[in-house]
């Protein structure tokens, strides 16, 4: 036990603590978005690279990699009942080590692996809505789309949670739907049955794969940054994510049953789109078309709650004193961080207009599985620190040890190139660091 103090960190600023967000969120609210914010668009793409390893255990995969989530989901669900603040791994880093660089650097990256996915996704979306429009300028669609979700951002949480459920309904929809067209083909395989091309043993192979489909429960730590905005946040906020976690496991599980009953898993591996094949098998009749849309709505929802999330944790960042005064302002009437709101705006456009920023978007998601690891740790630490307050949900302290554990492993089946790139970001955070630093200083502020 260290008796060592809390660091002081900044408090909002008494002209935006009158101007707080509106806890608008209750219990279900926050599940859907706990769930919308883990499913998407990729799920139809992922679960045919996991077959290609594990074979007929796919549906094992994904339990592995949900048990493996639920270590650090735990973890998170414990510190928000602590700390429910908007800046989420940065305030959590900031309380348990001190140093304001690391919470910088966390916050950033978090940021940077929110706005690299929104800018992916909108992408994405000019790219699926040509398919029913037929061809349009994809620069115009792109910047179309992120004003529409601008507005809706700026308008409000409660805004915002109608769209998160409308799309959230939509794409849940849509694999219920493959479950119920292929629910009849249950059974008529062997589900433990492997790759015969498998070089490793069984426990391995499906290790293997819980690292392809762990990014697939990646979306339950931002329900952290929304905190502020949920009622009766200390109770509600872990609920919601364990709920959340759970139900995007079982219908991922009943998901991989089906696709494996329906295709054998040698060819399900091999296709372009293993769920739009499923579909076109077990249900002949229903139009392709139909799964362009509901990639549409996966699509939005996973750039909306990414938009959120960023919004959120760099004004949450700004009330810390870690970022600009002006990003932590609060709309008096809308009650949403506006600044904030409009600045990712203009640096969502900016990245998406790069084009195909994919190999970023990889190398941030690594950078996310490092954010876990401090945020894993910093619990252990705030469990050890005498004065902290106690959550109305903990956890014993090997659930931090043993996610931070699986955090790194993960860590260490990435690429080399994803590796050298999340280095080089963090390098260019560190560096922007230090000139904030020097610059306030210089000005006599406090850094």
């Amino acid at each position: 036990m260290t008796d060592a103090p809390a660091p002081q960190l900044d408090e909002p600023s008494p002209a935006n603590q009158h101007h707080a967000l509106l806890r608008t969120m209750g219990l279900w609210s926050l599940v859907i978005y706990g769930i919308g914010d883990m499913l998407g668009a990729g799920i139809y793409v992922t679960i045919g690279q996991a077959v290609g390893v594990v074979g007929n255990t796919v549906w094992l995969t994904f339990m592995a990699s949900m048990l493996a989530a639920m270590f650090t989901g735990l973890s998170y669900a414990c510190l928000g009942s602590r700390y429910p603040r908007s800046a989420g791994a940065a305030y959590i880093a900031q309380r348990a080590f001190g140093r304001p660089m690391l919470s910088y650097m966390i916050g950033l990256a978090v940021a940077a692996s929110g706005l690299t996915s929104m800018a992916t996704a909108s992408n994405g979306f000019a790219e699926y809505f040509s398919k029913l429009t037929g061809p349009l300028p994809t620069r115009l669609v792109v910047i179309g789309f992120i004003i529409i979700l601008t507005m809706v951002n700026l308008r409000g949480m409660r805004e915002s949670t109608w769209l998160n459920v409308l799309c959230t309904t939509v794409e849940a929809g849509g694999l219920v739907f493959i479950v119920i067209v292929g629910l009849r083909y249950w059974g008529g395989v062997n589900y433990l049955e492997m790759p015969q091309h498998a070089t490793v043993g069984p426990t391995s192979l499906i290790l293997q794969g819980a690292v392809l489909t762990f990014y697939s429960f990646v979306g339950f730590e931002d329900l952290l940054n929304v905190s502020e905005e949920v009622k009766d946040v200390e109770r509600n906020l872990p609920r919601a994510l364990i709920m959340a976690l759970i139900i995007v496991a079982i219908l991922y599980a009943a998901v991989s049953i089906t696709a494996i009953s329906v295709v054998p898993h040698a060819e399900l591996a091999r296709s372009g789109g293993p769920l739009v094949e499923v579909v076109r098998r077990a249900a002949p009749w229903c139009p392709p078309i139909l799964f362009t849309g509901v990639c549409l709505f996966a699509i939005t929802n996973t750039a909306l709650l990414n938009y959120i999330m960023g919004s959120r944790l760099i004004y949450g960042m700004a009330q810390q004193g870690l970022l600009p005064a002006i990003l932590g302002r609060v709309h008096v009437k809308r009650r949403t961080p506006h600044v904030a709101i409009l600045v990712l705006m203009l640096v969502v456009i900016a990245l998406a207009m790069v084009g195909d920023i994919k190999v970023l978007a990889k190398a941030t998601s690594v950078l996310l599985l490092a954010v876990f690891t401090i945020i894993n740790l910093a619990l252990v630490v705030l469990k050890n620190r005498s004065g902290e307050p106690k959550g109305t949900f903990e956890v014993p302290i090997f659930v931090p040890v043993i996610g931070a554990l699986i955090c790194l492993v993960l860590i260490s089946h990435a690429q080399i190139w994803e590796l050298l790139i999340a280095l080089i970001l963090l390098a260019a955070i560190a560096v922007l660091y230090v000139l904030v630093s020097r610059r306030h200083r210089r000005a006599g502020l406090p850094d």
